[in-house]
This record gives structure tokens, C-alpha cells and sequence, in this order.
């Protein structure tokens, strides 16, 4: 797709919690969604859930999801769909509730298509031209979600970094849509991944929006383990690059500089280059420099040695055989037994303290599920416990018998 409404373009506002509502539809007709989205089709709103337990600018906020099916209502989307995917380290349905995204589409009776469940047909994608790398990483085919094909989209990130990607957004945000549960396979190859999802987007979905809040916004080795900064913004855009061209500068990052961003601007499927966007309502020029960094947790770096490093000659085996869950026991340990309930337990804490923290709280039955508090992470830390005393009692024994050998 060479050109689209609104391509370069991207409308930015301010906003605060007593407002943000009312600033997601002045934002949303700053981006002239309806000259994007055919109201004749369906509008699936990509919901972005990178944990199951609340954490700011992890996922998507009650907030946001709210303000945007206000503004579709009352603009003439009736026929509105939540959509979910599953990963292999978080629960969807879990995460669903401690976000508060039940709660609101619930509240305006949206319902939501859960595209891991069985039910769901996955049908095999030709592309119109060739892929950059999908195709080798799966050579028996690329497969999407039959339900996708014809409806509109409108992705619902936050303002982050990432581990792999320096920052992530609505071109990452059909990362968790389009590819089934083994698309960690495309690690070692993300950006030109998300540049073909991308293509597969501008070809099978009527209209494609987005919607990025920025009330909190995270730094570091996200998206999970970040620091959250209140930052009261919100971005809107129907070109997927260009947005996330803008939120990658206003976190202080070159655009160009990351590659699917650029790999994407080069091919024509949107404006990554921040001198040829045009920018709507807030000028992002007023803003303090945010000085974000990407770094990375424990957990990352051992994945990257997979990816890119020492191990890669056995990433296949690693990632890709009957071995793998070793993987996602090793990132929910990190994450959930040991991160969250030590070190983003407090952190959350102060957040709640916050103007948003309070609106989050807000929602639903007012209470917030804390790092460290679900039966399941408690189930976690025992089997981890269990499985490293088994490993230290192995090796104990085996220095003992090398003793005796001596």
C-alpha cells in the first residue's frame, strides 16, 4: 500500500484523568478516524495485554479502551469486537480482569474473540509479494486468524520500551494478533517480522488506527520490568510507522535508527522519517526531553545469547523442540516470582498513589491484585523451589562422588 488517509499523520493531545475521555475523541478526530474506518465493517480493537497482573504502561488502560468505544458509539460503530491473543507466558484471562478490560467491555457490551481457543480457524496467508522473513521462519506456511480477514483494526498499545525492539507499539501490537503462539520463533528476526505483519495488515483489514496512551509511560528493559514516568499523553494515527516514529522521539530515541521502523518506511508502508510527519493538536516540540533507555532484565539477556549470540547454533532446539517450556518457566520465574512481588510490588504501590493510579483503581470493584498476591505465582515460586533443590541436590551429589573418586 503505497498511500492511505492520514499517512504521516499523527494528532497528539495532552490530557489528565479527569478529561482523558473526552481528549481520546478530540484526539481520535484530530486523526480523522472515520475518513479510515469503513463503518460498514466490523472495528476489532486490538487489546494489548503484555502482563497478567496490572503494571503501568505494561498494557492496555481501562481508560483507553473506554474512551475509544465511547467515541466509535457515538460516531456509528455498533458492531464493535475485543480481541485477544494468548503467549506462552501470560494468561489472558487472568489478565483481562487485574487490567480492568473485562470490566469495560463488559460495561458497554463488547464482546471479545479469544483467537487461541479452538474454535478459532487459522488459515494459511499468500502474500501479494515476497515476505522478508516469515516465510523461512515458517516454511510449512503463515498462518492468521480467519475471524481478522475483512475487519477493521484499531491497536491499543502504551508508550514503552522493549528489550528487542527499543520501543514497542502499534506495529508490535499485531505481533500478539496476527501470529499464532509460536511466534517467539521470530525473535531473532523481530523487526523484519512486524515489517511483514505490517503488509499483512494493509492487506486484509479494511481500515487500520491506532490509539497509544501515554498517561503513564515506561522505560527500560520493558515491557514489563520498566520504570513508569506519568507523562499525561496520548498519540493517535492511522499510519502504524508514523506513530511509532513519534512515540520513539518523544521517549528520545531516532526513529531511523530502529530498524522496523525504518525497514517500514523504505518499503512505503507508512512515514517513520520525523521531518515528514505532520503533527496534529499538541506540539510534541514543547515537550522536556525524556531521556528513555532500553535495557535489558536477567531474563532478556539469556534470550538474546539464543538469538544472537554464543547459543544461537542451538536455538532450534532451545526454542523450537519439546524442550522449550524450560523457557517460559525461566521468564515467569524471573518475572513473577522474583521481579514483580520484590522489586515492582513497591512500585506499584506508588503508582496507585497517583492521579491515574487512583482513576485505575477506580474502575471495576476497586480493587487492584498485587505483585505477589495470586495463588498462581505462589504455585510458581514452589515448583521453581522444588526444581532448584532437585538441581542442587544433583550436583551436590556429584561433586561428592568426584571427591570420593579422588
Amino acid at each position: 500500500m503505497s498511500d492511505f488517509p492520514g499517512k504521516g499523520k499523527v494528532a497528539v493531545v495532552k490530557t489528565s484523568p479527569a478529561t482523558v475521555l473526552e481528549d481520546i475523541e478530540n484526539l481520535m478526530k484530530l486523526a480523522e478516524f472515520q475518513s479510515v474506518l469503513p463503518k460498514e465493517n466490523v472495528t476489532g480493537l486490538k487489546i494489548n495485554i503484555s502482563w497478567q497482573t496490572w503494571y503501568p504502561a505494561c498494557s492496555s488502560t481501562p481508560w483507553q479502551i473506554e474512551g475509544v468505544i465511547k467515541t466509535l458509539k457515538g460516531n456509528g460503530y455498533q458492531n464493535l469486537l475485543g480481541i485477544h491473543n494468548d503467549t506462552v507466558v501470560v494468561n489472558t484471562k487472568d489478565a483481562e480482569v487485574n487490567n480492568k478490560h473485562l470490566f469495560v467491555t463488559n460495561k458497554y457490551n463488547v464482546p471479545c474473540l479469544y483467537l487461541y481457543e479452538q474454535n478459532f480457524e487459522w488459515v494459511r496467508y499468500e502474500p501479494k509479494n515476497p515476505f522478508l522473513v516469515l516465510d523461512k521462519v515458517y516454511p510449512d506456511g503463515v498462518y492468521i486468524p480467519k475471524d481478522l480477514i475483512g475487519k477493521n483494526i484499531i491497536h491499543l498499545p502504551t508508550v514503552k520500551t522493549h528489550v528487542f525492539t527499543t520501543i514497542t507499539g502499534a506495529m508490535k501490537n499485531a505481533f500478539g494478533g496476527l501470529l499464532h503462539r509460536n511466534r517467539h520463533w521470530t525473535h531473532s528476526v523481530i523487526h523484519e517480522t512486524l515489517v511483514d505483519l505490517l503488509t499483512i495488515q494493509q492487506d486484509i483489514h479494511p481500515g487500520i488506527f491506532a490509539v497509544m496512551d501515554g498517561t503513564f509511560a515506561g522505560d527500560g528493559p520493558g515491557p514489563r520490568a520498566m520504570r513508569w514516568h506519568e507523562k499525561n499523553i496520548l498519540l493517535a494515527s492511522a499510519d502504524q510507522v508514523a506513530i511509532d516514529a513519534v512515540s520513539a522521539r518523544l521517549q528520545g530515541f531516532d526513529p531511523m535508527t530502529i530498524p522496523f521502523i525504518r525497514l517500514a518506511h523504505e518499503k512505503g508502508l507508512g512515514i517513520g522519517d520525523p521531518s515528514q510527519i505532520k503533527i496534529a493538536g499538541y506540539d510534541i516540540e514543547q515537550e522536556q526531553p525524556w531521556h528513555f533507555v532500553q535495557e535489558d532484565t536477567f531474563a532478556s539477556r539469556g534470550q538474546k545469547m539464543i538469538y544472537h549470540g554464543p547459543l544461537k547454533p542451538f536455538e532450534k532446539i532451545l526454542l523450537q523442540s519439546p524442550i522449550v517450556p524450560w523457557a517460559y518457566f525461566a521468564s515467569n520465574f524471573y518475572h513473577n516470582v522474583y521481579w514483580y512481588p520484590f522489586i515492582g510490588r513497591k512500585r506499584v504501590e506508588e503508582a496507585l498513589k497517583t492521579p491515574w493510579g487512583q482513576l485505575f483503581k477506580g474502575y471495576g470493584d476497586g480493587n487492584v491484585v498485587m505483585p505477589g498476591m495470586e495463588p498462581k505465582t505462589v504455585k510458581q515460586a514452589a515448583v521453581g523451589a522444588g526444581i532448584l533443590a532437585v538441581l542442587l541436590a544433583v550436583l551436590l551429589s556429584t561433586l561428592s562422588r568426584k571427591k570420593k573418586r579422588r
